[in-house]
């Protein structure tokens, strides 16, 4: 759970905040650079109490701006990462949390930040355990990440995710043929640090493909 859950959101599901004020793309911004340092620049000792400080900045941001669907895709987003830092049954409750915040979201703006709500809403479903532990569930995963795809079908995250559901499917040459695609991303403005551990996730699960394939 814990390992799954670790990777699951690695930041990088942002693509454009014109929709927001200047404002609320200033502290939106703050929350990704933020979650950033925390998943790749901090000890993993340390990230469940830096998540849990970020996760109160992004709850705070949702109850202020409660129209702003960007506000609820990264509320799940912290949610899930400290969910997979603290790892174990206890994290279930956080995992819920994300859900419900992403749902949230897609209620406001599906479109939002180009579908990334149906992305972390997919992989959620993909990741966590299935009935009567958790919520999981293959076939809806697959269709919100079809989904993210159809509205961001050259994302770097939106590719990866659909990549590692063809993985987990054993669906092995559309999960090569998606991973390739995700490592010809446009890099995205200001996520360097992001794009960059999402390049290395997937160049790993390519080496996993691959032998799979033979």
């Amino acid at each position: 759970m814990k390992k799954l859950l670790a990777c699951l959101f690695l930041g990088a599901l942002s693509q454009s905040v014109w929709a927001l004020d200047a404002a609320d793309e200033q502290r939106l911004s703050g929350i990704q650079q933020r979650w950033a340092q925390i998943q790749y620049q901090m000890p993993a000792d340390q990230r469940t109490a830096a998540f849990e400080q970020l996760a109160a900045q992004a709850s705070a941001f949702t109850h202020e701006r409660q129209s702003v669907a960007e506000a609820w895709i990264w509320s799940g987003i912290v949610s899930s990462s400290w969910a997979g830092a603290q790892g174990g049954l206890g994290a279930l409750s956080k995992v819920k949390q994300a859900k419900a915040d992403l749902e949230k979201a897609l209620a406001i703006d599906p479109n939002a930040l180009q579908g990334s709500a149906y992305t972390s809403l997919g992989a959620l479903y993909d990741r966590v355990p299935g009935w009567p532990i958790g919520f999981g569930d293959a076939d809806k995963a697959e269709a919100l990440l079809k989904q993210a795809l159809q509205l961001n079908p050259n994302g770097i995250d939106s590719l990866y995710f659909w990549g590692d559901h063809l993985y987990r499917q054993k669906r092995y040459t559309e999960a090569r043929a998606a991973l390739q695609k995700a490592l010809q991303a446009t890099p995205r403005p200001g996520r360097a640090t992001a794009d960059a551990g999402r390049r290395q996730e997937i160049e790993a699960l390519l080496l996993d493909v691959n032998k799979k394939l033979g």
